[in-house]
């Protein structure tokens, strides 16, 4: 019994599932914000401007069965809009960011320093052109 409760204690202490922990934490918590964004700023923006709020009233019926398509075209209408909420407020400026802080590795070296007076030779060099010195 206590072998398997320190098996269980190292795979919970795990940096994955903590990793995973926090991720799916934050990932609830930026659903929330990102639900908050579109239904209580852009959905009345966009009913402002086309006139029709809500369309979960709409509904087809055949031969007594309902078909609430309009549930359906809300639920469709959400998902876009959250998609471009997403793309234009989340992922482009999260894009630039990355882009001003990404830094170019350098270039490889075609030079060395020659060890008796420090000056820059070619790599292939045997011998150090300013003071002839031999070099490996």
């Amino acid at each position: 019994m206590k072998t398997s409760l320190g098996g269980f204690k190292k795979f919970i202490l795990r940096g994955n599932v903590v990793d995973l922990a926090v991720g799916v934490v934050i990932g609830a918590a930026f659903g929330t914000l990102v639900n908050s964004l579109v239904s209580d700023i852009l959905t009345p923006l966009i009913s402002a401007i086309a006139k029709v709020p809500d369309f979960s009233e709409l509904v087809l019926s055949i031969r007594g069965s309902q078909f609430m398509y309009g549930k359906f075209l809300n639920a469709l209408i959400s998902f876009g809009i959250i998609a471009v909420a997403i793309y234009f407020f989340v992922i482009t400026p999260l894009n630039a960011l990355v882009a001003k802080m990404k830094v170019d590795p350098p270039a490889d070296s075609t030079t060395k320093k020659c060890s008796e007076c420090k000056s820059e030779i070619a790599l292939d060099a045997k011998r150090c052109a300013h003071c002839t010195q031999v070099v490996s």
